[in-house]
């Protein structure tokens, strides 16, 4: 069993007000926890401990804030399939460790199917996309072919609760 599926809770271990604090709290992360309390009808006190539980269940798994990568000088986002050689699957751990580390990975994908990762890279410009590409991943022993694809708008759903 995988390390993520070991510290993933049954749905029903929330109740009726856990789930209103969950959907309130990826609607607004820096919600007050008096404004947060009076939303989904407890007292202040209650809905902190509701909090300090969903945090230490791992229901909650952390805090962040969301920033535009243009604002950050990051105009290009771009979608990189990786599959790995069939000779190097034993270095597939090392290849994601080694991507994770990387400022320019947003978010990558470990998979089942042709392609083995996606990475989702936030970049400058295209001389940017074929550094990563030729410096990372091409150059990788584990690496057998990149298929990049370019990402004109990208919209994220909250996990649902309801």
């Amino acid at each position: 069993m995988s390390e993520t599926s070991k510290n993933l809770r049954p749905e029903g271990d929330l109740d009726d007000v856990d789930r209103k604090i969950v959907e309130e709290l990826q609607a607004n992360g820096r919600i007050t926890n008096a404004e947060l309390a009076e939303r989904v009808g407890v007292a202040a006190s209650t809905c902190i401990a509701r909090v300090r539980s969903l945090v230490s269940r791992r229901i909650i798994t952390g805090f962040t804030a969301t920033v535009d990568p243009r604002a950050m000088g990051l105009g290009l986002e771009v979608l990189v399939s990786v599959t790995v050689r069939s000779g190097a699957r034993q270095r597939i751990t090392e290849l994601s460790e080694e991507l994770r580390g990387l400022p320019e990975v947003l978010q990558l994908f470990f998979l089942g199917g042709v392609e083995d990762f996606i990475i989702h890279l936030a970049v400058r410009d295209s001389d940017h996309v074929r550094d990563f590409v030729v410096e990372h991943l091409s150059a990788h022993p584990a690496v057998s072919s990149t298929r990049t694809s370019i990402v004109f708008s990208h919209h994220q759903n909250p996990i649902r609760v309801s």
